[in-house]
């Protein structure tokens, strides 16, 4: 495992090999935005959800009529991947499909991760490409996890989520306690596109949304003013900090893919959001996330 920089007059970023996962963000005046990884309250800073995000139902997975068991968001979290190249703004890392990955998910992959840090922004790009001969079935998705409260600035209770929207409200599908969709849903209000951090908004885990309706997100001070934007044209997200645990973060997910309906029993072709390459194909997305000074 080995870490690998990238700086500008405004950020510095981290990377770690293992898992691709970026470790750290840094302004140029010693904030850092991004969650620290204490253990005491989740060990972990921006993991990649892949080959799965969420769940499975029953933590498996039907391919060609056998059943594969697979944990919660996928493998490559926990993963070597193998560093490809750093250029002045970006950095760039790959997992390929191995025997390690077969005994647990049967389908050939190719999973590029690339960072570029521009000015204040960073740009997170993902390619899966299918190098095999069968069809690949896949879901990705990204969890950074931010500090909030921040720089010692008030309560997380005192913060807003911005969904730059002008709706009057924002309908999430809920996870059962087995971790996959239930048939319920809860809306909640948000006045001028914007919803309170409450001491109780995580209890029922993430808030997910779905139909691609928001593709941008902010976390605010108590003033309301931005420190973290992140723009997307994925078509859900979730929102998400530990249940009960009052932790001093909250990660904002965009998603290609997510848990299982609990009813769903079909072969992984079928999945609710999921995506399928033909042989040679390939699938491209990225997420930005913007930081803002913290005055």
């Amino acid at each position: 495992m080995s870490n690998y920089q990238l700086s500008n007059q405004y950020l510095t970023l981290e990377v770690s090999s293992l898992g691709a996962e970026l470790c750290k963000v840094t302004s140029s005046d010693g904030t850092d935005y991004l969650w620290d990884a204490d253990p005491a309250y989740w060990k972990r800073h921006s993991p990649v959800l892949f080959p799965v995000v969420g769940n499975y139902n029953e933590k498996q997975f039907l391919y060609k009529g056998e059943k594969w068991p697979m944990g919660q968001h996928g493998f490559a979290r926990d993963m070597e991947f193998t560093f490809l190249e750093k250029t002045e703004t970006s950095l760039t890392f790959l997992l390929a499909s191995n025997e390690e990955t077969k005994k647990r998910y049967p389908m050939d992959f190719n999973l590029k991760i690339t960072y570029t840090l521009s000015k204040n922004q960073i740009q997170v790009g993902w390619q899966v490409e299918n190098p095999g001969s069968e069809e690949l079935h896949f879901s990705i998705g990204a969890h950074p996890a931010f500090y909030c409260p921040i720089a010692g600035q008030g309560r997380q209770t005192d913060y807003y989520i911005d969904f730059h929207t002008e709706d009057s409200q924002v309908t999430c599908s809920v996870l059962n306690a087995q971790g996959v969709l239930s048939d319920e849903t809860v809306s909640y209000p948000l006045e001028n596109g914007k919803l309170a951090v409450t001491e109780h908004l995580f209890d029922r885990d993430a808030l997910i949304v779905e139909g691609g309706r928001i593709q941008k997100l902010s976390l605010c001070l108590p003033d309301l003013t931005p420190y973290v934007t992140m723009d997307f044209s994925a078509p859900l997200f979730g929102i998400w900090s530990p249940a009960g645990k009052q932790a001093p973060f909250i990660c904002l997910e965009p998603w290609y893919g997510r848990s299982d309906r609990h009813s769903f029993n079909e072969e992984i072709s079928k999945r609710e959001y999921g995506t399928t390459l033909k042989p040679s194909e390939s699938f491209q997305a990225s997420y930005n996330m913007t930081f803002l000074p913290i005055h």
